[in-house]
């Protein structure tokens, strides 16, 4: 895993190249490589040996009129590399040599072969022209720049770009209202303009002239129900067999692979499958204290992983998650490029941190699962949603009232039944995208309204337009549960947990791999029906009977628990101060004078009355005042 940078069309393309290398040093600390190209051309890379560890496989590569800067890894490198060795004299054992090769021989045919995650730039001298890559799903991020002249910069990360460029930069309020519905920006929005995003599954060509053209070489309404796989026995059957072959897959490196272990059953499948084929490897779990627990109504992790770590007879690494947040808070917002609101950032980066420490590079994630099997709440509400819609509007007003009234905390801690029926009955009335949508929202239009004006309600729109596009691209042949396990696919997945996990794991200078999200195991996940997915109540049921082969029963049915520190807690508690600095208080954001000061100070009195769950808002209102701040704004 590592990082790339380039700037084209400029005549200090290399001195600018270098710079953006400089921001991006974490992402690659055993190498650094820029190369001068012509016209008027660099391309720049920061290397985390993990294949072919020797320098001779250190980037930029360049042969015979190529040159690649890559970053990723691509996990059938050596069968493509078999079957490219009738034409090439290969001098590394590098994934990135056989790219190369790959692109030379296939061109942009060579993308759909590549099992992995990635993204790249290939220089080629035969016509000056430059391309730009992104993964199928987006995994690996890749950020780009128009310049004057038909220039173009960029970069495994947009604060390199704001480092450099920020004279030719400015923050985009609208992306930052957009994060106000969500807690994270969509990947049709930046918090730098005029960067953007390189879309999953997509090129760029850049000409020797500066003429841009793009290309899609894979698209999501690929995928396909199989009539095969409607079968109960069968899915089972297959899904176990592609899964596993993901895992053997994910574990080539020539460095020593971990894993997340939070104890719940996608990491708890994946070390199982790993264990299989690695022998005995360490693992890695967040340790929360009592009062945390309490307060957040979440599961115990910590006895999970230790009762699975037993059985699987792996190494456990506990971690005492109890970090300073007024002095992490800067630093994650910092590393996540843009502003995040999600305190799973800040576990993934505890996590890894305290892997590199013990001198791990690669660890395995259980990332994607529940967008693949619909194991979310929201997947599993919107299916009760579509029932409730059926009853009577007086029934519905009347339980919409009552619920409306009883707060979400008491003296004992927080009410986790009384929060989700609140979180319930504020979509379940919406037609059915819509409600969608509103199940992982946290403002609908009026909320925006209320923060933001008239501008924050049009930036409302268009996110329902953007949502909408997506979600009725699925089409009437999938059903309710894939159109939403599609649309958060492309959406949810991509700008919130890919993004947290890459800023993140490479903030601490190490590559997390995720097996879920692989062309084999998404091809197979949506040919089974939606009614394998959540059965009678269970979610993710179809990947539970597989776990059935590996992992004792009780791991399997456990409570499910998110990923996430105890926000509920802290923001009462120990961030208190921290909200009335940062948010309420007129040097913080309630003065910035682009969002509703009153209303903001509402939002953190209902919280702290109880009255209303506002955690994970207020969490997003500290993250972008700390950006504001980052960024000298």
């Amino acid at each position: 895993m590592c990082g790339i940078a380039g700037v084209l069309r400029a005549d200090d393309a290399e001195a600018l190249t270098r710079r953006l290398c400089s921001q991006i040093s974490h992402r690659g600390p055993d190498a650094e490589g820029v190369v001068g190209l012509h016209p008027s051309s660099a391309l720049g890379h920061r290397r985390l040996s993990i294949i072919d560890t020797a320098s001779r496989s250190d980037q930029p590569f360049i042969r015979d009129g190529l040159t690649l800067v890559y970053n990723g890894e691509v996990y059938n490198f050596r069968e493509l590399r078999d079957e490219l060795a009738a034409d090439v004299q290969f001098t590394t054992s590098s994934d990135t040599e056989v790219v190369l090769e790959a692109w030379r021989k296939w061109g942009v045919g060579c993308l759909r072969r590549l099992r992995g995650m990635f993204a790249f730039a290939i220089h080629d001298a035969r016509d000056g022209s430059t391309t730009l890559v992104r993964d199928a799903f987006g995994i690996k991020p890749l950020f780009w720049m128009p310049r004057q002249g038909g220039g173009v910069a960029f970069s495994s990360e947009l604060k390199a770009l704001a480092a450099v460029f920020r004279s030719e930069m400015s923050p985009d309020l609208s992306a930052l209202m957009a994060s106000l519905c969500w807690v994270w920006i969509p990947e049709e929005h930046c918090a730098w303009q005029p960067a953007r995003k390189l879309s999953p599954g997509s090129w760029m060509r850049i000409a020797a002239d500066g003429q841009r053209s793009t290309g899609r070489y894979w698209e999501p309404g690929e995928l396909r129900m199989s009539a095969s796989m409607s079968d109960e026995a069968c899915a089972v059957s297959k899904l176990d067999s592609v899964l596993e072959a993901s895992v053997k897959a994910h574990l080539v490196s020539d460095v020593p692979v971990n894993a997340f272990l939070s104890g719940g059953l996608d990491s708890s499948l994946l070390v199982a499958m790993a264990r299989r084929h690695l022998g005995r490897f360490d693992t890695y779990c967040l340790r929360f204290g009592a009062d945390a627990k309490r307060a957040e109504g979440m599961a115990d992790d910590a006895f999970y992983a230790e009762r699975v770590a037993k059985e699987l007879d792996v190494g456990l690494n506990l971690i005492d998650a109890r970090p300073d947040m007024a002095e992490l808070l800067p630093r994650i917002v910092e590393m996540l490029d843009e502003p995040i609101g999600d305190s799973a950032a800040v576990a993934s980066f505890l996590i890894c941190d305290a892997a590199r420490r013990n001198g791990v590079k690669v660890l395995l994630s259980g990332m994607g699962a529940d967008e693949l099997f619909g194991g979310y709440r929201k997947h599993h509400a919107c299916l009760i949603a579509d029932k409730y819609r059926r009853v009577p509007k007086p029934f519905r007003w009347m339980a919409e009232t009552a619920v409306g009234r009883l707060p979400v905390s008491g003296p004992l801690g927080g009410i986790r039944t009384i929060r989700w029926a609140k979180r319930f009955l504020s979509f379940a009335s919406l037609p059915e995208s819509a409600a969608f949508m509103r199940s992982y929202s946290y403002l609908d239009a009026a909320g925006m309204e209320r923060l933001g004006g008239t501008k924050a309600r049009e930036v409302f729109a268009g996110l329902v337009a953007d949502h909408e596009a997506t979600y009725s691209a699925a089409g009437t042949s999938a059903d309710l549960v894939n159109r939403m396990c599609l649309t958060d696919l492309q959406r949810f997945m991509v700008s919130l947990n890919e993004t947290y996990t890459d800023r993140t794991s490479m903030a601490a200078s190490t590559e997390v791999r995720v097996p879920f999200i692989d062309h084999d195991v998404v091809s197979a996940a949506f040919s089974i029906p939606g009614r394998l997915k959540v059965k009678a109540g269970v979610s993710k049921y179809v990947l539970k009977r597989v776990a059935e082969k590996w992992l004792p029963s009780d791991v399997i049915y456990r409570p499910k628990s998110s990923f996430t520190l105890p926000l509920r807690a802290w923001i009462r508690g120990e961030l208190a101060e921290m909200v009335n600095d940062r948010v309420v208080s007129t040097s913080g954001l309630a003065g910035r004078g682009w969002l509703d000061a009153g209303e903001l100070r509402k939002i953190v009195e209902r919280d702290r009355a109880g009255r209303e769950d506002n955690a994970q808002l207020i969490w997003q209102f500290l993250t972008i005042e700390q950006w504001f701040r980052n960024n000298g704004i």
